[in-house]
């Protein structure tokens, strides 16, 4: 495969080589999963010592983060469409280090949960225009296919990021990971910033006057296999969200096993990110919509199965831990067969407007994601059953959707 940009692109945007322009997107969509991950095991922590009468509040620090970036995605896309890819990145990332201070020094719940949402705004430049400028240079299966060898080192970041935050948290307490995630930062934008062109020539750039918006986004917003596929993605981001929020609390109040959190995350995430290997080789050969819809029909089966079972109590107490960690990995390899792929469904219309595309479909997806994780989370009632039980209606209703896709082109490309 030849990293060959298109008739759009500048001259300058194959200065990387393949493996290095994969490494850098995955590091910079990295910012999210870090900045989610590395918090999970200061949550004990942080309930006790902020909100010790009502400890699943602690979560809102996880999802206000996520619902900044949603907010975010509103307007990094238009912007990286008029002032240019790296631009918009690198501003997103000085927002993000900004909300990273102010939440260092924040001596309330309801002040770091501020503090988290101008972060999030701010990650939004990183995770989306990424998408962007990938887009810039690829485009369907091809793009499907760099996405997903990319999440294989972004598979990486969540395996280490608890463990990470447990060693940190252990040596400087829980308010140094916000000192981390300006390292984290400096290293990602820092790299971007001295190696990657930028890949939107000048002349492929849009204005900012509000009816090119607005058009732009109603192009979006019109197009079936955005909106089909733009509701899917934020099922499935609802399900990863809410699992995200309770993953902590059940391997602690539920299964006993709170100390080693960071080390039995880490093996979920690295068996997990079996699944972007999977998918890189097989996509191009079976198609998006046919590996999401696979992935999500299995998950079904398995969610449905793991509420009955822990509904009944039917399986043994020295078998209830190995059962959980295999529903856990499950849920988990599923979001890596199926957000890429769906993502990938939903701009391979939009080529001509990428940014905007991108911004509306992910920020749709992301806000829709946590308005459903959220209730979800707060749900744990000291079993996996809501959690369980939720995901497996959420993979049933996007499997649903995804069958309702129109073709965008030839039936082979989608």
């Amino acid at each position: 495969m030849t990293h060959t940009p298109p008739q759009s692109a500048p001259p300058s945007a194959h200065r990387l080589s393949l493996l290095e322009f994969v490494v850098l997107v995955a590091l910079l969509f990295s910012t999210v999963a870090f900045s989610i991950d590395a918090m999970l095991p200061a949550l004990p922590e942080i309930a006790g010592e902020l909100t010790p009468a009502n400890p699943n509040r602690a979560q809102l620090i996880l999802t206000s983060f996520v619902f900044g970036m949603g907010l975010g995605t509103f307007v990094a896309g238009p912007l990286s469409d008029r002032l240019g890819r790296r631009a918009v990145i690198i501003g997103g990332a000085a927002l993000y280090c900004v909300g990273a201070l102010v939440a260092w020094q924040a001596d309330s719940l309801e002040a770091i949960l501020a503090a988290r949402l101008v972060q999030g705004l701010g990650a939004a430049g990183p995770r989306i225009v990424t998408i962007a400028m990938l887009r810039d240079l690829y485009a369907g299966r091809q793009m499907a296919r760099i996405m997903s060898i990319a999440m294989i080192v972004f598979a990486l970041v969540p395996a280490v990021s608890p463990a990470l935050g447990a060693v940190i948290i252990g040596f400087a307490g829980w308010r140094s990971i916000f000192l981390a995630f300006l390292l984290f930062a400096a290293v990602s934008v820092g790299w971007l910033w001295l190696r990657q062109p930028e890949t939107l020539p000048l002349s492929a750039r849009r204005p900012l006057a509000p009816r090119a918006l607005l058009a732009s986004a109603r192009e979006v917003v019109a197009h079936p296999v955005v909106r089909i596929s733009v509701a899917a993605q934020g099922l499935v981001f609802g399900a990863m969200f809410g699992t995200l929020s309770s993953v902590q609390q059940l391997f602690d109040q539920t299964y006993g096993r709170g100390d080693s959190f960071p080390l039995w995350f880490a093996l979920i995430a690295g068996l997990a990110g079996m699944a972007s290997m999977i998918n890189a080789s097989l996509v191009v050969r079976l198609g998006m919509r046919r590996m999401a819809r696979g992935s999500l029909a299995l998950q079904v089966a398995m969610s449905g199965t793991m509420a009955v079972l822990t509904a009944t109590g039917v399986v043994p107490a020295g078998l209830a831990f190995p059962v959980f960690m295999i529903w856990m990995v499950g849920v988990f390899f599923m979001v890596g067969l199926t957000l890429g792929n769906i993502n990938a469904l939903a701009m391979e219309p939009m080529g001509h407007i990428a940014g905007m595309a991108a911004s509306v479909t992910s920020s749709l997806a992301t806000v829709m994601g946590v308005l459903i994780a959220a209730p979800v989370g707060l749900a744990f009632d000291g079993t996996a059953l809501p959690l369980s039980a939720s995901v497996a209606v959420l993979a049933l209703l996007a499997f649903l959707l995804l069958g309702r896709l129109p073709h965008s082109g030839p039936p082979a490309r989608l």
